[in-house]
């Protein structure tokens, strides 16, 4: 399945997700694409596939992002054959993406599941953003500002989740995978395992003469 975890700048949801990969065998990373320059020890391929702006706009055209948007001024987006890459594999998918994004991903999507990730306080979502080296008060102000609009949509997700601590909100982000994995709809099999098991039970009635 298609995972999805949003989060306003500085609720952790980078920091979820890495964790859910690094720790679950049936969850791989999908790797966004983005015009923004590469940070110091950021590599292409692994932190983003860094593209120019032509090239991600050829793509946009192309039809293959499964979606895309905008943010401080740089593109960011999600490459359909990332999504095969992953679930071609064997394991869900984990989307590390915004609001925007997540619209995108769930109208073409449907059965995606969407989890909002949100702070315990708006106080604590500002230390956050202050003890980030590169954050000068302005960014802070305007990351801040743009959490309200995304704490607005947290309500178009299937779940959210309080991060208050990180081992805490993991626990329960991987206890939505786990019910959401066995739903009646996502199980291949159900159909034939169900068929089985009623033959089964005719026979016992046949066999004790009960039927």
């Amino acid at each position: 399945m298609i995972v999805v975890l949003s989060s306003p700048s500085g609720g952790g949801k980078s920091t979820i997700t890495r964790r859910l990969v690094a720790e679950r065998q049936d969850c791989g990373y999908s790797v966004s694409a983005t015009t923004r320059p590469p940070r110091p020890g950021e590599v292409d391929g692994v932190a983003y596939r860094f593209l120019t702006a032509a090239e991600f706009e050829r793509r946009v055209e192309a039809g293959e992002f499964a979606e895309h948007a905008e943010y401080d001024g740089h593109r960011y987006g999600t490459l359909v054959s990332e999504l095969l890459r992953v679930t071609h594999g064997g394991q869900h998918v984990v989307l590390d993406i915004e609001v925007v994004g997540a619209r995108q991903v769930r109208e073409r999507f449907p059965g995606a599941v969407l989890i909002f990730v949100v702070p315990p306080s708006g106080a604590v979502l500002a230390e956050r953003l202050r003890a980030r080296a590169a954050e000068d008060s302005t960014r802070v102000a305007g990351r801040l500002q743009r959490a309200i609009d995304e704490l607005g949509a947290a309500a178009e997700y299937d779940y959210v989740v309080v991060n208050d601590e990180v081992g805490t909100a993991l626990h329960a982000v991987n206890a939505i995978l786990d019910a959401e994995a066995r739903r009646t709809s996502r199980q291949r099999d159900f159909a034939v395992v169900l068929d089985r098991l009623r033959a089964e039970v005719a026979a016992e009635l046949v066999r004790g003469g009960m039927a």
